[in-house]
């Protein structure tokens, strides 16, 4: 009955997750909870230490930077906490005859309680208002890809946190532009990440569809959008890069404006590879920027591949980045296939890269293939 007990437990706390799949979890989280400390450490004074004295001064300044993240009371509370459980042990003896030895260990050990019921409490509430904002995120996103005459169309997001930066739209501006088939494709990178880029995101949405639906053409929409991001962008600091694209089903051809984003990659069916690059500035930086388009031809059995910058900057456990050349060489090797396919196909590369590292930053991709 115990054992069934014990088991029953176990596999609550640990929701059926075998050992090496918990232990992968955590060298994740320490990994990511040591980067998320070690920005506050100052790696250019502690490297000119030498190297004996350096684990303790790198001690010393990821707890000090993880207490200046707490509240002051609490941080009072961990001071007193750390004093009694060094106390605890002590003891005192006068003479022969009496002797006393202290133990606040208990004590120390219902103050750490305490403190960690805190941060989760704050933690959970805020989990619960990201878990929110994610869903009403997403009613800003297709969950289906439109129908496109001779070709398909597919798209994924894995945000960093709850809420993401990164925003991909795949529709028809107006009822006019989807009888003639001219299909409006968008990826876009707000700069940040969590909450403060995922506003930015849905300013942005809110403004490109306001001004598509007045049926503009592309080379009068992305300096109208210009505008409007140069007004929210507090001068600069939160600019969004972003690719802007039209494509017509009956020529099958794109036209595009690429502001400062990483440049698409169009794979042709022979394996040949060509980039987007012609545009101009990120959105938000300059008001009055002058924005240049390009027009591609796509054919039967090409793939236009958009994506943020989280794909090729995504690093596994050695710190090494995919990198842009390990993501051209995977869409190059594309097999035949429709879009969804071919998501999955380039989605399955970043991961068996990445492995168990837990993710940096928003990674979002759109791929349109031509049947």
């Amino acid at each position: 009955m115990s054992d069934g007990r014990n088991a029953t437990l176990w596999q609550r706390i640990s929701e059926g997750r075998q050992l090496d799949e918990l232990w992968s979890q955590f060298t994740a989280d320490a990994r990511a909870s040591y980067g998320f400390y070690g920005k506050d450490v100052d790696w250019d004074e502690i490297n000119k230490l030498p190297r004996w004295r350096r684990p303790f001064h790198i001690a010393k300044e990821i707890f000090w930077a993880m207490l200046m993240k707490l509240t002051p009371a609490r941080r009072v509370l961990l001071i007193v906490a750390l004093a009694l459980l060094l106390l605890s042990g002590f003891q005192l003896q006068y003479g022969k005859s009496f002797s006393m030895q202290v133990k606040f260990d208990a004590v120390a050990a219902l103050i750490f309680l305490l403190l960690l019921s805190l941060e989760l409490a704050d933690k959970v509430t805020m989990k619960r208002d990201l878990e929110i904002a994610r869903e009403i995120q997403t009613w800003l996103v297709p969950s289906d890809p439109p129908n496109v005459a001779a070709a398909t169309v597919a798209f994924a997001t894995r945000p960093q946190n709850s809420v993401a930066g990164d925003y991909y739209d795949a529709f028809y501006p107006t009822a006019a532009q989807e009888a003639a088939g001219k299909l409006s494709l968008v990826i876009a990178d707000v700069a940040g990440k969590s909450v403060p880029a995922a506003l930015l995101m849905a300013t942005f949405q809110a403004s490109l569809h306001t001004i598509a639906g007045e049926g503009v053409a592309l080379d009068a929409l992305v300096p109208r959008l210009n505008r409007y991001a140069c007004a929210h962008s507090l001068q600069g600091l939160r600019f969004t890069t972003a690719v802007l694209a039209e494509y017509d089903t009956a020529s099958r051809t794109v036209n595009y404006v690429n502001a400062g984003h990483n440049a698409p990659v169009v794979r042709r069916k022979n394996g040949g590879i060509q980039r987007l690059e012609s545009g101009g500035l990120p959105l938000g930086i300059h008001s009055q920027a002058a924005f240049q388009s390009a027009r591609i031809e796509l054919f039967p059995g090409d793939a236009l591949v958009l994506f943020t910058d989280g794909v090729v900057e995504a690093f596994n456990e050695s710190g090494q980045e995919f990198g842009d050349a390990r993501w051209v060489e995977a869409v190059r090797n594309l097999p035949d296939g429709n879009a969804q396919q071919s998501l999955q196909f380039l989605m399955r590369r970043v991961d068996e890269f990445v492995g168990a590292t837990r993710q940096f930053d928003d990674i979002t991709c759109l791929v349109l293939r031509c049947a």
